[in-house]
């Protein structure tokens, strides 16, 4: 071990860098530089490797931050006769499939949206409290929706309701009302009973 190193030692500089050189592959064993057709290769190939690399990262990205959503799609569904909402109640049928609730406060019957205002948990509905209780943050809703306890600063939203020609109940989920901004008197947000 010490002879080796005693005889790295005796290297001059320039011939330390030329066993570098042909350590890492640009000499070849007889200390003459590769060529240019290979430099120009090895050049190509570490740009088409660069080149893949950030096309895949910038494909991961696009997918990232485009949002998977299809804004043409509006959902609608037929619920039903007024009949089948008796009055103060609440329908609990079409909140995992429509994530809304059909209410009926005894004069209008709404389709009520199952997020809530403050962070978009699921309420529940605690039929003893006669209100909507939100689990994760504590939030209360009235059975109109209105928020009265917890954090969520709004009311519960609303969704379009309309009578179809056959006398059943029409929800369209693409359109939602806002009671901060004075939508619950727009008769479409509502049935009258």
């Amino acid at each position: 071990m010490a002879a080796t190193e005693t005889k790295i030692q005796e290297l001059s500089p320039r011939e330390q860098a030329v066993r570098r050189l042909k350590q890492r592959g640009f000499l070849d064993q007889n200390g003459q530089p590769m060529s240019r057709r290979k430099f120009f290769i090895s050049l190509a190939l570490a740009w088409a490797t660069f080149a893949a690399a950030l096309g895949g990262a910038m494909t991961a990205l696009f997918a990232f931050i485009v949002p998977r959503v299809d804004f043409t799609k509006v959902e609608s569904f037929k619920i039903g006769p007024p009949l089948n909402y008796p009055p103060k109640t609440v329908n609990e049928d079409y909140k995992a499939k429509g994530k809304f609730w059909v209410v009926n406060d005894g004069q209008k019957i709404a389709a009520i949206s199952v997020v809530c205002t403050h962070l978009g948990c699921t309420p529940n509905w605690m039929e003893t409290e006669r209100k909507f209780k939100c689990p994760c943050h504590g939030s209360g809703f009235t059975i109109q929706g209105k928020n009265f306890e917890g954090p969520a600063p709004f009311w519960l939203r609303r969704f379009e309701v309309s009578l179809a020609d056959d006398g059943q109940i029409v929800v369209n989920k693409g359109r939602l009302f806002y009671e901060e901004k004075g939508e619950f008197e727009d008769s479409r947000s509502f049935i009258a009973v």
